[in-house]
């Protein structure tokens, strides 16, 4: 599935964000989901959810997806999860 410009562009902007805020990013822009792993959240024509860990000191992009009901699927959850765990 291919993006839009503005879509592109709104994902940018919060990953610029997460870049000059760090850990001091907080809600609505953030939101802590499990085991250290949190969103981004991206609000827009599409709800783009990018889940990252703080890692070493950096932070580390885990798995994006766009959101189609209220609530975060468990097997977006469970991907974050496994690829946090192949971080060690």
């Amino acid at each position: 599935m291919s993006l839009d410009d503005v879509s592109v562009f709104k994902i940018n902007k919060s990953l610029g964000l997460l870049e000059n805020h760090g850990n001091t990013i907080s809600y609505p822009h953030t939101k802590y989901i499990t085991n250290g792993i949190f969103e981004l959240r991206v609000i827009g024509g599409k709800h783009i959810r990018i889940f990252f860990v703080f890692h070493k000191n950096e932070v580390v992009v885990l798995h994006a997806f766009i959101k189609k009901t209220d609530k975060i699927p468990k097997k977006e959850v469970d991907y974050a999860l496994a690829l946090k765990k192949s971080l060690r």
